[in-house]
């Protein structure tokens, strides 16, 4: 019997189906991603075996890596099924594929997949709420509270000394009659309780910020090219803003875009300067959607009150790196969507659910 085909967005997280399914993946590519996993799991081959044990019936498979629509179209006309992220499914890719069982998103949304001419055909459209969204959001949230509460700079300093060298001379407070909290005097500590957040594209990983914000007390404002429907604001409990709004409102402003033309730099010098003095960016999307030139300058002014990065304007990074100066600065290394097992599971579930959908 012939091995079923499937159609995969050539993502270069979703390309890993490729490497568990198709017997005929490059050796080379296998040999990169046991590499890229090893810190987390150093048995990639071992993973991909539990993997095919969870999917029996779809290993062997031919793994088709599509790149566009149009491959896309191409592809789709024998595929049992297919794993998407961005590439859309219209109602002539779904007339065209004469075998398809399933799709599967890597996400939730669903915008760009005909859902209705799925369903008149029979094919199931599956979805994932990918743990690395979601551990980005937590990313996101802590740097806030790293930040808010100074984190960075107090962690490890307890003695007078240490924290007498960051500028918190001990001066002991009259404790025959007032409490002992905050013996170094540490001012500027925020709360995020009641705090605006300001959400710059609320995709899936905005979404999963948001879920958090709100278990903070936050009031969320949120401005992209379309807006909600009033149902999903309120679902989301957040309110749109148009952009200058959002900058002059937020206590803190978190651009959630990808790197493109059209959002590079967006958050430009003159968009800092609309934001309110004292105002943190957090951005754990893509650094050059903020000017990094227009920050330095805002960081050195005062004008804003804080800046949180992973990733950074360049990896590695440099021990030299001028926003490192900033004691109101937190860089991270890359680390955002960790651990890797974020992925691997991911994968795991999607193939798990595609072959019961083909084996039904």
């Amino acid at each position: 019997m012939a091995p079923p085909i499937l159609v995969v967005e050539d993502d270069r997280f979703t390309r890993i189906v490729e490497l568990v399914l198709d017997p005929n993946a490059s050796a080379e590519r296998i040999a990169a991603y046991a590499d890229f996993f090893a810190h987390d799991e150093p048995d990639f081959a071992g993973w991909c075996e539990r993997v095919r044990a969870r999917a029996p019936n779809l290993y062997p498979a031919e793994v088709l890596l599509v790149d566009s629509n149009t491959a896309l179209r191409t592809a789709i006309a024998d595929a049992h099924g297919a794993i998407i992220e961005s590439i859309g499914i219209g109602a002539d890719d779904v007339a065209a594929a004469h075998r398809l069982t399933a799709i599967h998103k890597y996400g939730v949304g669903l915008r760009g997949i005909d859902t209705a001419a799925c369903a008149a055909r029979g094919i199931k459209v599956l979805t994932i709420r990918r743990r690395a969204n979601i551990a980005c959001a937590e990313t996101a949230i802590g740097l806030m509270l790293t930040l808010a509460k100074k984190v960075h700079r107090l962690a490890g300093r307890i003695s007078p000394e240490q924290l007498a060298a960051i500028g918190y001379p001990h001066k002991p407070f009259d404790r025959r009659h007032t409490p002992n909290s905050n013996w170094p005097r540490i001012s500027g500590i925020r709360m995020l309780y009641d705090a605006v957040l300001g959400i710059v594209g609320l995709g899936e990983i905005g979404r999963e910020i948001v879920l958090m914000a709100n278990a903070f007390g936050m009031r969320v404002l949120y401005h992209q090219r379309t807006r909600l429907s009033d149902a999903e604001e309120r679902e989301l409990r957040v309110r749109y803003a148009p952009l200058d709004a959002l900058l002059a409102e937020s206590d803190w402003v978190v651009p959630q875009l990808p790197s493109s033309a059209s959002t590079r730099n967006l958050i430009d010098r003159a968009a800092i300067a609309r934001m309110k003095p004292g105002a943190c960016i957090v951005n754990v999307s893509r650094a050059d959607v903020v000017e990094r030139a227009a920050v330095i300058e805002a960081l050195r002014s005062g004008h804003l009150g804080g800046f949180a990065l992973d990733p950074l304007y360049e990896e590695p990074g440099r021990s030299d790196d001028e926003l490192l100066r900033f004691d109101n600065a937190v860089l991270i290394p890359h680390i955002a969507a960790q651990p890797r097992f974020n992925a691997l599971d991911d994968i795991s579930d999607m193939i798990a659910a595609l072959a019961r959908e083909l084996r039904s």
